[in-house]
């Protein structure tokens, strides 16, 4: 993996698979609730996010999901009132490797999961997905930010 500085959605933008960091929370009335952060952001952007990803959440359960064209659920906490889990980070980077060899994807962008609204230390984080994501994936930060 590496890291650099950019706008996740300007690399969507630029045709790069995302890696948007998610929950697993779904309402009765069936779109996932997107809480805060990079999940918020695109639901925003993209007005049917919501409920594509509550429908592939009740179908398939908390995992990484492609859930559009380029755009992939990264699990990193169970519902947006919990803290992110540091094993379902690496559970959810596993899977996302899975997925990116199944699509034969050469590049993938993801935040930094769990460390912006979800108050992980990066630090932490590193360690587990350093020996998971291998040089196709990018993680970013918006400039100016720690």
């Amino acid at each position: 993996m590496h890291l650099a500085e950019a706008d996740l959605f300007a690399l969507h933008a630029d045709g790069t698979p995302i890696a948007v960091t998610t929950n697993g929370l779904v309402g009765r009335d069936g779109l996932a609730r997107l809480g805060a952060g990079c999940a918020r952001e695109c639901g925003q952007r993209f007005p049917w996010f919501s409920r594509e990803l509550g429908r592939l959440i009740t179908t398939h359960g908390l995992h990484t999901l492609q859930v559009g064209e380029r755009i992939i659920a990264f699990p990193v906490e169970r519902d947006p009132y919990q803290n992110p889990e540091l094993a379902l980070i690496e559970s959810s980077a596993r899977e996302l490797v899975a997925l990116a060899d199944r699509e034969g994807w050469d590049e993938v962008a993801l935040a930094r999961p769990g460390c912006g609204h979800g108050g992980l230390d990066w630090k932490d984080v590193a360690a587990i997905l350093a020996p998971i994501l291998d040089h196709r994936f990018q993680v970013v930060t918006l400039p100016n930010r720690p």
